[in-house]
């Protein structure tokens, strides 16, 4: 056991801002900050990130979190990363320097080569091999069209000279030295997001790589979740070798944070969108409905556990939409008030297909409307139906999900910022009949990357301590008839009829 050191630093790199924790033994929050970067959008439909900035406003975060704490980098047992998905950075191994803005997930350029790519029509003709559809949300087409688009990109590739990594990749490249020093990985969570990782051997596919078009020769070396990777630079921000030891995509942390470690454990992540993982075990479960199949986790040279994935574009955002455009609201935080001013919907429904339907759907003709309204409608009546197409969506996942893997889901672990909605997680909780249950750190994300990191190196001793950390905070238990709640299940799905062209 390390018990020589007191803390775990983990570093928490998202889609708008990035945070540095430090963790005390018992999982608690004694140090943190967070620093936001700018959002660039180039065209309609583009959305980038300078990989520049964010490397230097993680090194402010650190600098900051351990100055103010007054923690000395020496107290640190190791350090784990949780990072965005499946944004894809390209740079050179001499200099260090990127070829161009990082490609966020959200970016959608590449929407005409995915459709070149797709297997005679069919978005999910390789999923056998990588869990997942032919899309814009994964790295693997980002770095096809940078190397097609971006000036000497090419020919640095052909050099050997230029590589690739999500997130994650750059950061611990930098953090361990950068141009000649730097350590050259990715984890099995975040290589499973490019669709140039073969997701039953957990290495890189030769065939998807060329069918992509991306080199070999270009990607990091793929390594365990939670294990030694080399140490920070003492030259670095940290001034001292500590020991990166974690390293998991956000929404996979966030299941290992909320300790989902056996097969039927689930959580969903309420934000901007919703993002539900389901522990399906040691082996990958392909969707039949929909759903993606990923890396959940893999602990040092133990088996890799696998999750059935779906994701919700649009959940907190539709709050913030109805907020900025109709002006229904001045604060996020009273949707939960206006929408306590009615007792139903009053047969309002929303379906924010804003950019067509995502998981279990997956429809692009789909548009975002609102049915059932009447001179009985209100503005109550018009917050529930927002707040209950959160909900809604994600019972679409959980049945698919069911479906899928033959799990009765018994409970929904919860976290994000949605989940301090009550009204929320109450219809959530009727309209999947389970219990749904919120733990008392809500921190889960950037947790789950600290756990990795702390077992590498011995700082707790296995599941079973992680286990106690984990409390509940609040549960919500059904109260909702069964006959409301298929009466409720039927208008959303005539609803979803109509939303699609």
């Amino acid at each position: 056991m390390n018990r020589d050191r007191r803390y775990i630093g983990a570093i928490d790199q998202g889609t708008t801002s990035t945070r540095f924790f430090v963790f005390n033994r018992n999982a608690d929050v004694v140090a943190m900050h967070q620093v936001e970067h700018r959002q660039h959008y180039p065209q309609p439909g583009w959305v980038e990130h300078d990989p520049v900035e964010i490397r230097d406003k993680t090194y402010d975060a650190i600098s900051t979190a351990l100055r103010t704490a007054g923690i000395q980098a020496r107290e640190l047992a190791a350090v784990g990363i949780t990072n965005q998905r499946e944004t894809a950075v390209v740079w050179n191994r001499k200099t260090g320097m990127p070829y161009g803005h990082a490609i966020v997930w959200q970016d959608i350029r590449t929407a005409d080569l995915c459709r070149e790519l797709a297997v005679d029509g069919d978005m999910w003709g390789y999923k056998e091999r990588v869990g997942l559809p032919v899309s814009t949300y994964f790295s693997g087409p980002k770095v096809r069209w940078m190397i097609e688009h971006l000036d000497g990109l090419r020919a640095d590739v052909a050099s050997g000279d230029a590589v690739f990594g999500n997130m994650d990749t750059w950061l611990i490249w930098w953090l361990s030295g950068g141009p000649g020093k730097g350590v050259f990985i990715t984890d099995v969570t975040n290589a499973g997001r490019t669709m140039l990782m073969n997701i039953n051997t957990l290495e890189w596919d030769t065939g998807m790589c060329e069918r992509m078009g991306v080199p070999a020769s270009m990607l990091p070396e793929i390594r365990s979740s939670s294990e030694i990777y080399g140490h920070t630079d003492r030259d670095g921000v940290f001034g001292a070798a500590v020991p990166i030891a974690g390293d998991l995509g956000d929404q996979q942390a966030a299941l290992f944070g909320q300790t989902c470690f056996a097969a039927g454990d689930a959580k969903n992540t309420y934000g901007t969108g919703c993002f539900l993982l389901l522990n399906t075990g040691d082996t990958p479960v392909q969707s039949m409905h929909g759903l993606l199949t990923t890396p959940a986790y893999r602990i040092g040279d133990q088996p890799a556990a696998y999750a059935l994935e779906g994701s919700i574009a649009i959940a907190g955002s539709l709050v913030q939409w109805i907020r900025d455009n109709l002006g229904l609201i001045e604060h996020s935080a009273q949707i939960e008030d206006i929408a306590r001013e009615v007792d139903d919907n009053g047969g309002v429904y929303f379906v924010p297909a804003f950019s067509g339907l995502f998981a279990p759907h997956w429809r692009s003709d789909a548009s975002g409307i609102i049915t059932g309204l009447t001179h009985y409608a209100k503005r109550g009546h018009l917050a529930r139906a927002v707040l209950e197409a959160c909900a809604f969506q994600v019972k679409d996942i959980t049945e698919a999900m069911e479906k899928d893997s033959n799990v009765h889901l018994n409970a929904l672990k919860v976290d994000g910022g949605m989940t301090r909605n009550a009204l929320l997680m109450q219809f959530q909780a009727d309209v999947l009949a389970v219990p749904v249950i919120r733990p008392k750190n809500m921190e889960t994300t950037v947790l789950g990357a600290a756990y990795a990191a702390g077992l590498a190196v011995g700082f707790w001793d296995g599941f079973g301590e992680l286990r106690s950390h984990w409390g509940k905070d609040r549960t919500w238990t059904p109260q909702m008839p069964a006959g409301r709640r298929e009466e409720l299940d039927r208008g959303w799905k005539k609803a979803l009829g109509k939303s699609c062209c």
